[in-house]
């Protein structure tokens, strides 16, 4: 059997879960397995190889996970289920931070780093100098190894917030848990294979905004600039939480980043 045949029997079978996006998902489990041209031939024992692979996505876990590795910000990352998946939505927030990084201020902390994907993508694209910080050690692990496959070095510290953080930064950026109670409990599927500990923002979705707004400005150098993803109905409640601050949107139009500068 061929690819490109094989890629239609998948494409039928991940139909309940994936919908239209069936044939595009089947393509990314073949091409993970190495296949790359539609006329290579899949053998008994690559449909074998395929078919964990397939039943764990008809169970409801993502993609990502299945895959083990997602793209974000044009770059390759370990992804499972210690962290949350990188999305695109949060690539304003590294366009962003991008432009805030001039000369020598290149010292950034990525708080809450998950997968390290936001730091990284800085040290890579930008030579950012970064810091990672998550309270979960398996977090930070797998940052290590996603430093590692990217060519860059990233120092990785545990805390619980600014806790264990130690310095002061020309940039912080921060996409914390901000999930509500009431999001938490109609989350979809696939928030339910993420971790919690990586979502949930309190009863209104707003407790680690507080926590950094009470802490932020002694880890922040003067002319520094703090960065934090939002969720879409949050822009009001966190900019009143840090007073003077922008917004910028998303591709969408939608809220996704508020700027605090610290002026020299």
């Amino acid at each position: 059997m061929i690819v490109r045949r094989a890629e239609q029997k998948i494409a039928a079978l991940l139909a309940p879960v994936a919908g239209e996006d069936a044939r595009l998902e089947a393509s990314f489990l073949l091409r993970a397995q190495g296949f790359r041209s539609p006329y290579q031939n899949v053998t008994e024992a690559d449909a074998e190889a395929l078919q964990p692979l397939i039943e764990r996505r008809l169970s409801g876990e993502p993609l990502q996970y299945v895959l083990g590795e997602w793209e974000f910000f044009g770059l390759p990352f370990f992804v499972d289920k210690r962290v949350l998946i990188p999305r695109p939505d949060t690539e304003i927030l590294v366009e962003t931070a991008m432009k805030t990084l001039t000369g020598d201020r290149r010292g950034v902390l990525d708080l809450c780093c998950g997968s390290g994907c936001i730091g990284i993508a800085l040290a890579v694209r930008a030579s950012a100098r970064v810091t990672a910080a998550d309270v979960s050690a398996d977090a930070l692990a797998l940052t290590e190894r996603n430093a590692a496959k990217n060519g860059v070095s990233v120092a990785t510290v545990q805390s619980d917030l600014f806790a264990s953080v130690e310095g002061t930064f020309d940039l912080i950026v921060s996409n914390p848990p901000y999930l509500s109670k009431a999001d938490m409990d109609a989350r979809g599927a696939v928030l339910r294979f993420e971790p919690e500990l990586a979502l949930y923002g309190g009863e209104d979705g707003l407790d680690f905004y507080r926590r950094i707004a009470a802490d932020y400005r002694r880890h922040l150098k003067p002319g520094g600039t703090l960065l934090l993803e939002i969720g879409m109905t949050q822009r009001q409640a966190v900019e009143a939480l840090f007073g003077h601050s922008e917004c910028v949107c998303d591709y969408g139009g939608r809220p996704r980043v508020i700027a605090v500068k610290e002026y020299d």
